[in-house]
């Protein structure tokens, strides 16, 4: 049965090859013209040579991929990037005033949720407290921090925003708002810029001028939300208040409608104006800082004032000129894309790869699944010449073969803008991100799959005896190895996920400052649902949060 089988399928390829040879090739197309994008020297796709150890396009790559998502840059707190946007007309925005019924008018907050809002919604039950929506009434130019740049921890959450404001870091200030907001307003409003986007627990926005680009919809007296908050009393000391804790956990909720792609879309960033502190050519001394270290504590402290000056400056440049580039490239797409295409096999090919290698039927099965997921992800690449003459595979074990497999996967995703010359710098950053890391993905899984197709493991070119058992336990083990350091390194977000899936009364959660840090002059500062000691924020999960289940209706529990 085997062999019948066997013969239907090479009947089948020889079918193909007949009918691919019988394809007219027009005299305006010569062959070469369906292989130009492979470069003839197969030394410069060597399937063994991994990228740069300084590298730093994975960085850009994911940074870019995240802006504006909540999960993401929870994740990863301290911010490496800038980048430039637009609040759309018709947007609405929200303000809880903490001082009586006084409309702002200059230098204040809005959220993006009334959930966020209404904590600063402040006063008696008697008295209720006051609270104001606006609508956007004119395209208002913005400028957004990435990741958690609204919490005032002093570890790096507002270094870039220092930069922006007083060009050198000022760790001593990270409590002080109102002069934050105050220089980075004269700053902003000197560059056409009247908000400053940031992420607390939810998106909000420093607003410099509220008559400039908004208008009032609502000055509203409702009901008090009566949270209990008291900045004088040690909040492990105080007694834990149902609706003030119903409130921090409705918070967390809205803000899970903005944790992953597409996240906040009432923003709309310039990623041709993104400016990147992983960027070596633009701040050359940030990124040897980061060498010994974790992600998880990369920070921008320590750039030298050259570096300073040049970012300031490139800063000016892209606020001078209109929002839209001649490129037209839309990049959140682009990198977006690369994510979707990726994601979900690379994570499905770990699963089945994260195996004992001694049980052999489990392995071989295991080791076939892989390698019919690779055979579809590179299914448009697999050139029909590139192919080794079929009994003369293991002579092919260096797997040169596989080269333009390889090309043509890197190069799908950036092929056509790279002939583009009209691409401003922070695209060019940008398509070189992609490229780094879409040749890296390519690399590894061509690498895999050809070592694979040699073994015989390939569902189109099964082997001609039975499978090696030994050898498929020690190809899974270096695949395992392979793919274990491209996810390490690629450090997508969308991976991280509670599982197993949270149940219908939970939702899955990620340490999200400030609910559980200790702050002196926060409102969230007075709840400790569990009424334990605060965690130190440069420790454990605080530091390297990781995703777990907790409650999303009462009882309430993390």
């Amino acid at each position: 049965m085997r062999s019948v089988r066997k013969a239907a399928v090479w009947l089948f390829l020889a079918v193909e090859r007949v009918l691919t040879a019988q394809i007219h090739l027009s005299s305006d197309y010569p062959e070469e013209y369906f292989y130009s994008h492979f470069e003839r020297d197969p030394r410069q796709w060597d399937l063994d040579e991994p990228h740069a150890v300084n590298a730093t396009g994975n960085l850009v790559f994911e940074t870019a991929n995240s802006l504006l998502q909540h999960w993401a840059n929870t994740r990863y707190r301290i911010g490496h990037t800038i980048v430039p946007g637009i609040v759309p007309v018709g947007t609405i925005l929200y303000h809880g005033a903490m001082t009586g019924p006084h409309i702002p008018t200059a230098l204040d907050w809005v959220a993006m949720e009334p959930e966020h809002s209404m904590v600063f919604c402040r006063g008696s039950v008697e008295t209720g407290c006051w609270h104001a929506t606006f609508a956007v009434t004119r395209p208002m130019k913005v400028l957004y921090f990435d990741g958690n740049s609204a919490a005032r921890i002093p570890e790096g959450t507002m270094d870039t925003q220092d930069l922006v404001a007083w060009s050198e870091m000022r760790p001593e200030w990270v409590n002080n708002e109102a002069q934050r907001i105050q220089d980075l307003c004269k700053w902003g409003l000197q560059n056409g810029i009247n908000g400053l986007v940031r992420m607390e627990v939810n998106f909000e926005i420093m607003i410099c001028n509220f008559t400039s680009h908004m208008e009032v919809i609502s000055f509203s007296n409702l009901d008090s939300p009566r949270l209990v908050i008291d900045n004088n009393t040690d909040p492990t000391d105080q007694t834990e208040d149902p609706n003030t804790v119903h409130q921090a956990f409705e918070i967390m909720h809205s803000t899970s409608w903005r944790e992953n792609y597409p996240g906040e879309t009432r923003i709309i960033l310039d990623y041709s104006a993104l400016i990147s502190f992983y960027d070596t050519d633009l701040v050359p001394s940030v990124v040897p800082r980061h060498v010994g270290l974790e992600r998880w504590d990369y920070r921008v402290a320590g750039i030298s004032p050259e570096d300073i000056e040049r970012v300031k400056d490139r800063l000016a440049q892209v606020l001078e000129r209109p929002p839209v580039t001649a490129s037209g490239i839309d990049w959140k797409t682009v990198l977006r894309s690369v994510v979707d295409r990726y994601a979900s096999r690379l994570d499905i090919m770990q699963y089945l790869m994260n195996i004992t290698l001694d049980d052999t039927p489990i392995v071989l099965d295991h080791a076939r699944k892989v390698q019919r997921q690779l055979r579809t992800m590179h299914a448009p690449y697999i050139l029909l010449a590139a192919l080794p003459p079929h009994g003369s595979v293991e002579v092919n074990a260096t797997n040169l073969w596989a080269a333009p497999v390889f090309q043509g996967c890197t190069t799908t995703h950036t092929s056509s803008i790279g002939t583009r010359g009209i691409l401003m710098p922070s695209e060019r950053l940008l398509l070189q991100a992609v490229r780094e890391t879409t040749r890296e993905i390519c690399r590894v899984t061509t690498r895999i799959w050809a070592s694979g197709f040699i073994a015989g493991l390939d569902p189109l070119y099964p082997a001609d005896q039975d499978l090696d058992a030994d050898r498929t336990c020690t190809l899974m083990g270096e695949w395992k190895e392979d793919m274990t350091r491209l996810m390490s390194w690629l450090d997508w977000s969308v991976w991280v996920k509670c599982r197993p899936a949270c149940g219908v009364e939970e939702m899955c959660y990620l340490p999200t400052w400030p609910l559980g840090f200790f702050r002196l002059d926060h409102p969230f500062e007075a709840w400790n649902i569990a009424s334990k000691p605060w965690p130190d924020p440069n420790k454990g999960e605080w530091k390297r949060p990781q995703p777990r289940c907790i409650r999303r209706l009462e009882p309430y529990a993390f």
